[in-house]
């Protein structure tokens, strides 16, 4: 099974960054959810993980809708049709950006920042797919 993770490498920031072409990205989010959320700061907490990940989305979504990014889908994942890896990942999101700039512009928003501890908190790992224009289902 991949190593689940919660955040990108220098390298992997680095291509992301000079794969920019100016034109709109979707990100696949594969989610695992802590059962119990952790802080960083060791704060005490009775939210489960996914209940500090909804915190972490609704700040998400505060901040980065009025930059153009939109949540296209989210669902949770109830089984693998094709496929290995069964129990992996809890829930799913694609999220669309306008640019490759405006999800890196984010990592630096100060706002943005601060709602990070709820994604930390909440998240056992998760992995990120970058989509782009490129391939036509049909």
């Amino acid at each position: 099974m991949t190593e689940i993770v919660l955040q990108p490498t220098g390298d992997q920031v680095r291509a992301f960054r000079d794969r920019e072409t100016g034109e709109p990205i979707s990100m696949l989010n594969l989610l695992r959810f802590r059962e119990k959320a952790v802080y960083e700061d060791g704060r005490e907490s009775a939210l489960s993980g996914e209940q500090a990940y909804h915190l972490y989305g609704k700040a998400f979504k505060e901040i980065m809708e009025p930059k153009g990014a939109r949540i296209v889908y989210s669902g949770e994942v109830r089984g693998f049709l094709i496929g290995e890896g069964e129990g992996a990942w809890d829930a799913v999101a694609v999220i669309e950006y306008p640019s490759t700039q405006v999800m890196l512009d984010m990592f630096r928003n100060e706002e943005y920042q601060k709602a990070q501890q709820h994604r930390a908190a909440g998240l056992v790992g998760q992995m990120l797919v970058e989509c782009g224009p490129g391939f036509n289902f049909g």
